[in-house]
């Protein structure tokens, strides 16, 4: 090869370089909470403490009070609830003062604060999830207390809209109201104020669509299992109930136990073919976790699956296809005084996997 051949084939090479290297997008920075466990921390009762931690699959190490570290502020609260809709985090907050209760949205993965609802339009929220794109729908008792009178006003349905962060509408239902699952648009929202029926509405149009689904007194939807049906638990007679939520009527009903217990946690298996429950005295943090099958016609509660009390249970199907995609039952320990409480995963055999200490009692999951 001549001088000359050779400083044009150097030349042609570095030119390549400078355009591969032009073109060359650098991967972004990876997110702090991505794939994994995100543990709600209720904090003690009036003691304003609760917090998010989160539990990476990829790791036995967690992540406590998130928002905390993201924003240099606590929560100030008693968290009830967490999901994820459309790239952001849903945060719903309620203060033992009055008019602190707050909604806090978060970005997804970084948990950095993008808006913050406060009352008059967020008073006592319970539980939020996914409605529509960009939609959620948050449970609110309201005001709880007049004049010695509990629940005075209709509870009701809060919608916001995550994309123009504004509050769509407020969704009158029933006193109280609790558990929310949504079917086919349609939502089923439940109750402990005392009222027969799971208020339904129409998730497109947000609007109650009557006469609604009498279960029975204070009965709250627990999910859709593995052939079509909705579970609910109804505390009144304390009974499961199975329901067809194409035509709104009660399919069953199976008393849980003998009645000295009465079930404090409840979740369906990730499967949706199980339904696990903690049964507990109510008066103290006492009792043992059972399961049954969607498909039994009776339910003993004789023999323990894990003869632990836990005050939250959770389901995660992990991660299908990779090696994170074991299904895991979730079940959170109660928190002693000012203490941490603790997360254990079972297989569904009901052997221990692990643990993690997560914060102030730790209460509900989010799966991500």
């Amino acid at each position: 090869m001549t001088i000359s051949n050779r400083l044009l084939s150097g030349i042609c090479i570095g030119l390549v370089s400078f355009i591969t290297g032009a073109c060359r997008v650098e991967d972004a920075p990876p997110m702090p909470y991505g794939a994994g466990a995100y543990v709600v921390n209720a904090g003690l009762p009036g003691g304003n403490n609760g917090s998010i931690s989160f539990w990476s699959r990829d790791s036995s190490r967690v992540s406590t009070d998130i928002f905390n570290a993201a924003n240099g502020r606590s929560l100030a609260g008693t968290v009830r609830d967490y999901t994820e809709i459309d790239g952001k985090g849903v945060i719903l907050v309620d203060n033992n003062a009055i008019g602190q209760d707050r909604v806090e949205i978060v970005e997804a993965g970084t948990f950095k604060s993008i808006a913050t609802f406060q009352a008059p339009d967020v008073e006592n929220p319970r539980q939020v999830i996914y409605a529509g794109p960009n939609k959620v729908y948050i449970s609110c008792w309201d005001t709880t207390n007049v004049g010695g009178v509990t629940y005075p006003k209709a509870g009701y349905i809060l919608v916001l809209s995550l994309g123009s962060r504004t509050v769509l509408k407020k969704i009158p239902v029933a006193k109280a109201p609790e558990q929310l699952v949504l079917i086919d648009r349609e939502v089923f929202v439940g109750s402990i104020g005392g009222e027969r029926v799971l208020t339904v509405i129409n998730a497109d149009t947000d609007e109650v669509v009557q006469p609604g689904l009498d279960a029975g007194v204070n009965s709250n939807p627990i999910g859709l299992d593995f052939n079509g049906k909705l579970w609910a638990y109804t505390s009144s007679t304390n009974e499961m109930v199975r329901i067809s939520p194409t035509n709104k009527l009660v399919e069953t009903r199976i008393k849980v136990g003998d009645g000295t217990k009465r079930p404090t946690a409840i979740t369906l298996s990730a499967d949706k073919k199980l339904i696990y429950f903690v049964n507990a005295y109510t008066d103290r943090q006492a009792g043992e976790t059972y399961r049954f099958s969607i498909n039994d016609t009776e339910i003993l509660a004789t023999v323990p699956f894990i003869r632990r009390y836990f005050a939250g249970l959770g389901s995660d199907l992990g991660v299908p296809g990779t090696d994170k995609g074991r299904a895991l039952l979730y079940a959170a320990t109660p928190s002693v005084t000012n203490q941490p409480g603790y997360v254990l995963r079972y297989q569904p055999n009901g052997a221990l996997v692990d643990s993690i200490r997560a914060d102030i009692a730790p209460m509900r999951f989010y799966f991500k």
